[in-house]
């Protein structure tokens, strides 16, 4: 007899989101992203954290004082980090699984790169211009966004 009680596709590549963010070197936020193709196969993952080749150790990670002296001006977000880490093909048509709803910036790269689904954990900046100009752009393009909705099983894997 089959199992009835494994995991939803929703919650398997969020949980792949979830564990992604583990990898961010991030003190504060811990963003995670996984994109999936329309054969629920994985694409890409990726974390927030600082560019490839930078040391993490040199790099300022604080959220206040002089721009240059805090993490903003060089973290790249998990959205982005998935986007440019995929290992080959189009993403055209792909879902993306991520733990925290997508600022401006990346919306414009998910837009671009043809991203039409977002699944999001946490939309904590909701009321922020970065996330509203996000949702303009979605709504303007036809990429659609829906909250992952949350299961107990979920909350046991992330704690």
């Amino acid at each position: 007899m089959k199992r009835d009680d494994y995991l939803s596709w929703d919650e398997y590549f969020m949980g792949i989101a979830l564990l992604s963010a583990q990898r961010s070197k991030d003190s504060n936020t811990q963003v995670g992203a996984c994109i999936v193709n329309q054969e629920h196969k994985i694409v890409s993952v990726g974390y927030n954290g600082m560019p490839t080749g930078c040391n993490d150790d040199d790099m300022p990670w604080e959220r206040e004082g002089d721009f240059l002296n805090t993490k903003y001006p060089f973290v790249c977000h998990a959205e982005l980090n998935a986007i440019l880490n995929r290992s080959a093909g189009s993403l055209q048509g792909c879902s993306l699984y991520v733990t925290l709803f997508p600022c401006n910036e990346c919306a414009k790269a998910i837009i671009q790169s043809g991203i039409r689904e977002i699944i999001y954990y946490d939309n904590k900046y909701a009321d922020s211009d970065a996330t509203k100009a996000s949702q303009r752009m979605f709504l303007l393009t036809g990429v659609t966004c829906r909250p992952y909705h949350h299961t107990e099983r979920q909350m046991t894997l992330v704690l």
